[in-house]
């Protein structure tokens, strides 16, 4: 009777004890807890909203890559996620229907990278870690923009969240034109890559776009023009005069070896018809 009642008392000491961190609900991924809203009923068709512990994401079945991951991201969870080792878990999302997921198997001998859109160098927990490895997370990427200009502005945008303490940041591919490439003629590939940012210690706002290519000429632009370009609506609560004016965004920092060859560079972006 004895030994029962101290197994009792010590499964409810660990049922309790798990209690005292409140869970992230998905509404924390969002500014002012409103998700992204794709504008574009093309874009739309087949997609499913998924929420884990470190992002939320639109995925696509007609692309089978994310539409839109989205992050809190602030210094405490940086400084967290910097104490942790990177380990590779990349799997395919069991949530999704079997016809509209992506698969490893796409991705072998691609040429392309398996591109995180919320960055596992952000999440602060082991298992935040191993979900940011869903395929839902996940694009074709080209190696040299993945591991070198992206990882630079992956880098600067966890740089700025310890300046200023918080940032709402928006993550996701492009797919612009009519000739556009699948890999295992299954996963469409994007023509560029974007990282939308809120700063609400500056309460400003910017985005970073990308070719999804070899080089390091990089735009930024306000919140108003991306979400003209991409057809999604990335921070649906924020003021129309902060989405107009682009914040003063900081210089990517790449740190890999092949980084030291060039410098990145910021472009003017094309004039929107």
């Amino acid at each position: 009777m004895k030994f029962r009642l101290v197994l009792g008392i010590a499964v409810l000491l660990l049922a309790t004890s798990g209690c005292t961190t409140k869970p992230t609900s998905c509404a924390d991924h969002f500014l002012d807890g409103q998700a992204p809203v794709i504008t574009s009923p093309n874009l739309a068709k087949k997609t499913t909203m998924l929420c884990f512990e470190g992002y939320a994401v639109t995925y696509s079945g007609v692309s089978r890559t994310p539409l839109w991951s989205a992050e809190h991201l602030t210094e405490k969870r940086v400084d967290e996620a910097g104490r942790l080792k990177r380990k590779n878990a990349f799997h395919m999302e069991e949530q999704l229907p079997p016809a509209d997921r992506s698969e490893l198997a796409d991705y072998v001998r691609s040429g392309f990278d398996r591109g995180h859109m919320a960055p596992n160098g952000d999440m602060p927990t082991e298992n935040a870690q191993y979900e940011s490895f869903s395929l839902v997370n996940i694009i074709p990427q080209n190696p040299k923009n993945n591991q070198i200009l992206w990882e630079g502005i992956e880098e600067a945008t966890r740089e700025l969240a310890r300046e200023d303490k918080e940032l709402y940041v928006v993550t996701g591919p492009i797919f612009e034109g009519n000739d556009l490439a699948r890999i295992n003629g299954r996963v469409l590939v994007p023509t560029s890559v974007y990282k939308a940012i809120y700063d609400p210690a500056q309460k400003q706002a910017g985005a970073y776009v990308t070719p999804n290519a070899e080089g390091m000429e990089y735009q930024t632009m306000s919140i108003a023009d991306l979400e003209q370009r991409i057809h999604i609506t990335v921070f649906p609560k924020l003021a129309p005069e902060v989405k107009a004016m682009k914040m003063p965004m900081p210089v990517p920092t790449p740190h890999g070896r092949r980084s030291a060859k060039s410098k990145p560079v910021e472009v003017d972006p094309p004039e929107r018809q």
